[in-house]
């Protein structure tokens, strides 16, 4: 009798000490690689009538504390209008709730641009999210982060305590669930 109140007090300290590290992770995204993500990354993003290629090698796959995945890529728009180029460097297919730029994002699949302050600027790059068919449906501004040492085009960086972030060049957005 006397073990078996041990081992429940033991079992339920355990618990107790396991149980905030858990509720902390299931808070936090979680990156996706290998067949699950080569799966989810389309070859071709439709966009204003155009199938435009994604860049494998500028991309990532996430999923949210709920379990949602939320892909961001880089897309290839060499080749195409100026208006496209201009408009567009990137695609967001998101399958849950998800708050970019203080805004909800709904279930859906987006294309996003940024405009870049002049490359010796300290000044914030600007993000645009726009629907399938072009319309604008968030923008903010992006800080730029100085401390990136080596920017990479696309990056999303998962901390299981601190923010996520969707990282281009040396400007970053926050992402929420």
């Amino acid at each position: 009798m006397k073990r078996s109140m041990i081992a429940t007090c033991l079992l339920m300290l355990g618990m107790v000490v396991a149980g905030p590290q858990n509720a902390n992770a299931q808070d936090s995204f979680e990156t996706v690689t290998g067949k699950a993500f080569d799966k989810a990354l389309p070859k071709d993003f439709y966009l204003e009538g155009n199938a435009i290629p994604t860049e494998a090698r500028n991309a990532a796959l996430v999923k949210t504390p709920k379990g949602a995945r939320v892909l961001f890529a880089l897309i290839d728009t060499a080749g195409y209008s100026s208006q496209i180029k201009q408009k567009y460097i990137g695609m967001l297919i998101n399958e849950g709730h998800l708050s970019l730029c203080g805004a909800a994002v709904e279930v859906g699949s987006y294309g996003f641009g940024l405009e870049r302050p002049a490359p010796t600027s300290d000044a914030d790059a600007k993000f645009h999210l726009y629907n399938q068919a072009g319309s604008e449906v968030v923008s903010c501004a992006a800080p730029k982060d100085s401390t990136i040492k080596i920017p990479k085009p696309l990056v999303v960086s998962v901390s299981k305590d601190g923010p996520t972030w969707l990282i281009l060049g040396r400007y970053r957005l926050e992402i929420k669930p």
